[in-house]
C-alpha cells in the first residue's frame, strides 16, 4: 500500500514541470482527470496480472465514463505519465509507455487490425505525444521523440526526433532541422 501512495505521489509531482496551471498536490489529485485514471489504471493492471480479466476490464470502463481517458489494464505504463487534458486519449493493451512521458487530449496509442501478440506502440522516455496524434501498431517511439499535434505515426522513430504529418515523417533528427521543401507535394 505504501508503494502504491508513493507512485500516486509522485505521479501527481510530474505535473508541475509539465503544466504551468498546476498549484499544489490537492488540486492536481482531485482535479486532474489523468491521476483518477493512473489510479484506476493501477489497480485495474495488478487485477489483470493475476489473470482477474473481467474484474480489470470493470475497473478501467468505470474510469473512463468518468474521466474520458481509457488504458486498457493491460498496457505497461512507467513512472511520471503526464495526459494533459486528458478526453479521449486511449492507450491499448500491449502499449508499453516509458517514463515522464507526456500526452495530449485525443492521442491514441492503438493497433492496426486483427493482429495477435504485441499489437500496440512501445514509447520510450521523455517522449511528447501532441493532441490527436496517432501512433499505432508494434512500433518504437524512441526516447525524446516529440511527435506533432493530429500525427499519423506508422513507422518507429530516431531519438530525440520530431515527426509529423499524415503519415508522420521525421522534420528533425537529433538538433538537425530537416529541410521541409523536401516534403512539399
Amino acid at each position: 500500500m505504501i508503494k502504491f501512495i508513493k507512485s500516486i505521489i509522485e505521479d501527481i509531482d510530474s505535473v508541475f514541470g509539465r503544466d504551468p496551471a498546476a498549484r499544489n498536490r490537492m488540486e492536481v489529485l482531485f482535479l486532474y482527470p489523468h491521476i483518477k485514471a493512473l489510479i484506476a489504471y493501477k489497480i485495474a493492471h495488478k487485477l489483470y496480472l493475476k489473470k482477474r480479466y473481467f474484474l480489470a476490464r470493470f475497473i478501467s470502463n468505470i474510469a473512463r465514463h468518468r474521466t474520458g481517458i481509457e488504458i486498457h489494464p493491460g498496457a505497461t505504463i512507467g513512472k511520471g505519465l503526464f495526459i494533459d487534458h486528458g478526453m479521449g486519449v486511449v492507450i491499448g493493451e500491449t502499449a508499453v509507455v516509458g517514463n515522464n512521458v507526456t500526452m495530449f487530449h485525443g492521442a491514441t496509442l492503438g493497433g492496426t487490425g486483427n493482429e495477435k501478440g504485441k499489437r500496440h506502440p512501445t514509447v520510450g522516455d521523455n517522449v511528447v505525444i501532441g493532441a490527436s496524434a496517432k501512433i499505432l501498431g508494434n512500433i518504437y517511439i524512441a526516447s525524446g521523440t516529440k511527435v506533432g499535434a493530429n500525427a499519423v505515426v506508422l513507422k518507429s522513430t530516431n531519438p530525440n526526433s520530431t515527426v509529423v504529418g499524415i503519415p508522420a515523417e521525421e522534420v528533425k533528427k537529433g538538433s538537425k532541422i530537416i529541410n521541409l521543401n523536401e516534403y512539399a507535394i
